[in-house]
């Protein structure tokens, strides 16, 4: 086990595209941190400089102590899941899992030995006779893990190793990783797409975007202290509505949205008494869907933090409606070029998660409680969030 070091790490390609910009992270030996961002913005990038599959242009990166710029990809002690399996399919389970050892020149009794450990903690031992080609996508995704955890490596690297999984499949998947990441103690850099992935697994979440870290922390922290408000609408689902907003904090403190005012809640101006200085200022308004709530539910919810909207669909959940809103407020681009896009004309343009108990319904005017104690805020030129 070690810990892994980027300073000011970049990667520049021969035809001159910047995949990389001086990235900086430091994971800390036993520590499950999870590389978050959308498509192209250069986590899987990042990934393969450290397993040694990338070369990297500029920048130092070590394995504990030791500086491996230069080190050759099996000699860096680290493990690598890929996102499609990559096993032998000639080979049987124990086979595929023992490979590696055999290629060492580990003794038998211990490659034995080594294989049917990993066998029992990965429940494959009833499968260690059986081709790839016999197992489902969630056996063949363990018998991969099952490879990577005889090597008993410094570090493991995931390469979105679950995307090839049906949605149910997957959750069991994510809980079985990251129980084995704890078990084991092997530090983990887990590479997603998926937020709610990084969300649940990882100890620490950093968020890329075209080549550049937004901000590392936990994933609890991240959600409800965004850095920008590209952070702000990746970590979350459904993604937090972002309004162009005026921001009055003097007096009768509200912010603008649209043709609607909402009132501040005493405690909103107490916890980032920076706002005061964008009294009268266009701000950017953040607004967690489970910040929303149907007023016919919460009916002791003051008038002056009320706003009207159009309903335009209803998802019944089960235990909570999440129900797409329409309102005379623009929105604002997030920055995700992944994002669905971000206003449709005559359409909905923002996501309220309502109590089960709501019974509102598609084309039906009504009032939302906007919990604006919680407010996020961002300026409107930089993006950055406002705070203390």
């Amino acid at each position: 086990m070690a810990s892994v070091t980027l300073e000011d790490v970049n990667k520049v390609y021969e035809n001159g595209y910047h995949a990389i910009h001086d990235l900086n992270l430091d994971i800390a030996d036993s520590e499950f941190l999870v590389l978050v961002g959308p498509s192209g913005c250069g986590k899987s990038t990042a990934l393969r400089m450290i397993a040694g599959l990338e070369s990297i242009t500029s920048g130092v990166l070590k394995i504990g102590d030791n500086v491996v710029n230069d080190v050759e990809p099996k000699d860096r002690d680290i493990a690598m899941v890929f996102q499609n399996y990559a096993l032998y399919p000639h080979m049987t389970v124990y086979d595929n899992i023992a490979f590696a050892l055999k290629l060492a020149r580990v003794p038998k009794p211990e490659i034995d030995s080594r294989v049917r450990k990993a066998a029992a903690i990965l429940e494959l031992e009833p499968y260690l006779d059986r081709k790839p080609g016999q197992l489902s996508g969630g056996q063949r995704q363990r018998v991969a893990m099952g490879r990577a955890i005889v090597r008993q490596p410094a570090a493991f690297l995931m390469d979105e190793p679950l995307s090839n999984l049906d949605a149910k499949l997957r959750v069991q998947m994510r809980a079985e990783i990251a129980r084995l990441q704890r078990d084991l103690k092997v530090t983990t850099i887990y590479v997603t797409h998926d937020q709610v992935e990084a969300m649940t697994m990882g100890d620490r979440v950093a968020v890329l975007k075209d080549g550049y870290l937004q901000q590392v922390d936990t994933p609890q922290y991240l959600y409800e202290n965004p850095i920008n408000v590209f952070v702000a609408a990746f970590i979350g689902s459904p993604s937090m509505n972002l309004y162009e907003g005026e921001l009055h904090a003097d007096g009768d403190a509200h912010v603008q949205i649209g043709s609607q005012r909402v009132a501040l809640a005493p405690e909103t101006l107490a916890k980032r008494p920076a706002l005061r200085n964008y009294d009268g200022r266009r701000v950017v308004v953040g607004i967690r869907p489970e910040d929303l709530e149907d007023a016919t539910v919460a009916k002791d919810a003051p008038a002056d933090r009320r706003i009207k909207a159009t309903v335009r669909l209803v998802e019944a959940l089960g235990a909570e409606l999440m129900v797409h809103i329409e309102t005379d407020a623009k929105r604002v681009d997030s920055g995700d070029p992944d994002a669905p896009e971000e206003t449709i004309e005559g359409g909905a343009n923002g996501v309220a998660r309502f109590s089960p108990h709501s019974r509102v319904r598609v084309d039906e005017d009504i009032e939302i409680v906007v919990a604006s104690e919680n407010l996020h805020f961002f300026d409107a030129d930089t993006h950055r969030a406002i705070r203390d």
